[in-house]
């Protein structure tokens, strides 16, 4: 799959990509692999804790049917090391040109996040017409999008923060809503507890939440 000419491939998988925070580099595979069997494809490992950087490395040469990426990107150093680690795409909590410039050089498909109508635009004076709304909830949500959906026409977005399993739908059902991002898919006493099959349940869940 050619991410780099269009990253919105990444949404063709299913309507949730899943926030990861990996404390502890030996739950990376089972976590992903309970990922994997519930249908969820995409990974996005945020860049938040010691272990991300090797759990990428790893996920990558283990498992080569995952699409596994790094998030919370915030300058070209970070994209340099996610690069070298294996990810095959990078999610920014906000956005930079020089973020966007270092992913470009790197062939590193980038998802950058945007809250603000400045934001957006210029992200789109760089090229990057699919983005993150970060924090979702937090700087208008559902209402801030369906706004955006005129101005902002052929731009498509992943909101991310404060996402639901009960909002969800709500979001998906907006035309320049592809996917969402959220972190219910792995919950804390699930991950420490290694109730994978529990994560699999969920994430077999999250796949069938696109409307029809």
């Amino acid at each position: 799959m050619n991410l780099i000419n269009d990253p919105l491939q990444l949404a063709s998988h299913g309507p949730v990509i899943p926030v990861i925070v990996i404390e502890r580099v030996q739950e990376a595979l089972p976590l992903a692999e309970a990922l994997l069997a519930g249908g969820v494809s995409v990974l996005e490992v945020t860049l938040r804790t010691e272990a991300a950087l090797p759990a990428i490395a790893q996920l990558a040469k283990t498992l080569p049917e995952a699409i596994v990426g790094a998030g919370t990107l915030r300058c070209a150093a970070d994209a340099q090391r996610a690069k070298d680690a294996g990810a095959r795409f990078a999610v920014s909590p906000g956005y930079t040109p020089a973020l966007g410039a270092a992913c470009r050089a790197l062939q590193l498909p980038l998802l950058p996040g945007v809250a603000t109508s400045s934001e957006v635009m210029t992200a789109l004076d760089d090229g990057f017409s699919f983005l993150k709304l970060f924090p979702a909830a937090a700087v208008g949500g559902h209402a801030l999008l369906k706004s955006w959906a005129s101005p902002f026409a052929g731009v498509h977005f992943c909101p991310t923060g404060g996402i639901t399993p009960a909002n969800a739908p709500q979001y998906l059902q907006l035309s320049n809503v592809r996917c969402v991002g959220g972190s219910w898919l792995l919950p804390g006493d699930a991950v420490r507890a290694g109730d994978w099959a529990r994560v699999t349940q969920l994430a077999r869940a999250a796949q069938a939440l696109r409307p029809a």
